[in-house]
């Protein structure tokens, strides 16, 4: 049983950092950009957005539909940047252990 004990003590080591580990991504700002850094999106680690700028020469009636592809783009760019962020976290976290498949932390 003192193995059982042991395992018991390092998860919820492990709950802890964990829970550290989010209330940091929730402090953590990405930006993602596209267009020549024309357009600029911040996330926060957990993926909510933060913000939006744009270049004011993007903001002609004509220029609409670029615009809307470069937010898309801005956007996608810093969505893969938060998520490769928290899979390094978490490899750090775990000790680079996999975990489990369909284990969703957020």
């Amino acid at each position: 049983m003192k193995n059982f004990a042991e395992m018991m003590k390092q998860a919820q080591a492990l709950q802890g950092r964990m829970a550290d580990m989010q209330a940091e991504l929730e402090r953590t700002m990405i930006e993602g950009r596209s267009g020549g850094d024309m357009v600029m999106v911040t996330l926060s680690g957990k993926g909510d957005m933060a913000g939006v700028k744009i270049d004011p020469s993007l903001l002609k009636p004509e220029e609409a539909d670029i615009l809307e592809d470069l937010i898309v783009a801005a956007h996608n760019d810093a969505k893969a940047k938060v998520e490769e962020t928290m899979k390094e976290k978490m490899k750090s976290l775990t000790g680079g252990l996999p975990l489990p498949p369909g284990l969703k932390l957020f």
